[in-house]
């Protein structure tokens, strides 16, 4: 493993640390990080780009290979969250901007942190890339049209102005992302290695500016708003798992799907927050982004460990029976 690669899994793996050191100085010194509003949307193209570097077509083959795992994952995303999040709204009667902030969380593609904690979890890997991959191409007309249909009781709701905002935040940076793999190969395939630590720096930062921006209605409704993330968080990975069970998926798949489901693209949240509704809609968007990345690696600990004691109880030698004379 070089340099660059024990970096970013360094990165990776204190991302939830940095994550919560950033929101708390924004908190404790708001006015020196406030200027960083105006840098979520090329922070989060940046994010975006990084993702397009890395995806091959190979990740789109399991959509012939495995139709029925790829359809669910993809439909469980888009249904599930969406629904959670409004549900979640009208339970905690929320105000109007955390009401519609908890639902664009929700209706959100996948986070490609995913993909780790499938991998982590001894999931199919595969799967999870494929599901984060479509959701992600399918975003700039599915969240749109997800919020315009659940938010648009508590807020005003512009489908054309989003559609614009997330085709220039996610799909421009992905189909550059991809266009580099082909045109600069050989510079793409040694930057790749450095992509975590700058998509971790990415999105810290945006926490950070999502913070100090918000801080005086954070810390009025913080716990509220911490609960509420908390549940649609832990119910997107409990019917994410369940919807998999329904269709007898197999158990690296049902793995895949839950984790799939209940991780989010925080910082796409938070960049149409910003962009369209009060700064305080952006606030369930950053603290799904801490969260998440508490409750992935827990659940994918967890699952690891799992597999592992099948897998040596499987590799054990069974011991003879004895029969006594």
């Amino acid at each position: 493993m070089n340099t660059l690669q024990r970096i970013g899994k360094f990165a990776g793996d204190t991302f939830a640390l940095w994550v919560l050191v950033a929101a708390g100085l924004a908190i404790w010194i708001p006015e020196n990080f406030t200027w960083l509003g105006n840098y979520i949307t090329p922070l989060l193209g940046i994010v975006m780009f990084g993702m397009g570097m890395t995806i091959k077509l190979n990740d789109f083959k399991l959509i012939l290979q495995q139709p029925k795992g790829v359809a669910i994952g993809v439909v469980s995303q888009f249904v599930v969250m969406p629904t959670l999040a409004f549900i979640l709204a009208k339970a905690f009667a929320l105000p109007p901007e955390v009401a519609v902030g908890v639902i664009l969380v929700g209706c959100c593609p996948g986070g490609t942190s995913s993909n780790v904690m499938t991998f982590l979890a001894k999931g199919n890997t595969a799967l999870s890339v494929t599901i984060t991959s479509i959701t992600t191409l399918l975003a700039p007309i599915m969240t749109p049209a997800l919020i315009y249909l659940l938010a648009s009781e508590w807020l005003p709701v512009s489908f054309s102005a989003m559609f614009m905002s997330v085709v220039q935040v996610v799909l421009v940076p992905i189909i550059l992302g991809i266009v580099a793999q082909f045109v600069f190969k050989p510079v793409v395939d040694k930057g790749v290695a450095i992509l975590p630590t700058v998509s971790v720096i990415a999105i810290v930062l945006i926490v950070a500016a999502v913070v100090s921006g918000s801080r005086d209605r954070i810390l009025e409704t913080g716990l509220t708003i911490f609960a509420v993330v908390i549940l649609h968080n832990g119910l997107g990975y409990l019917f994410g798992y369940l919807i998999g069970k329904l269709f007898k998926l197999n158990y690296e798949d049902k793995k895949a799907v839950s984790i799939e489901v209940g991780m989010q693209n925080s910082g796409l949240g938070a960049n149409l927050a910003m962009a369209h509704f009060d700064p305080v809609a952006a606030v369930p968007s950053a603290i799904f982004s801490f969260w998440h990345n508490i409750s992935g690696p827990i659940l994918a600990t967890y699952w690891s460990s799992r597999a592992s004691r099948k897998n040596k109880n499987e590799e054990q030698p069974e011991i003879p029976e004895v029969v006594e004379a």
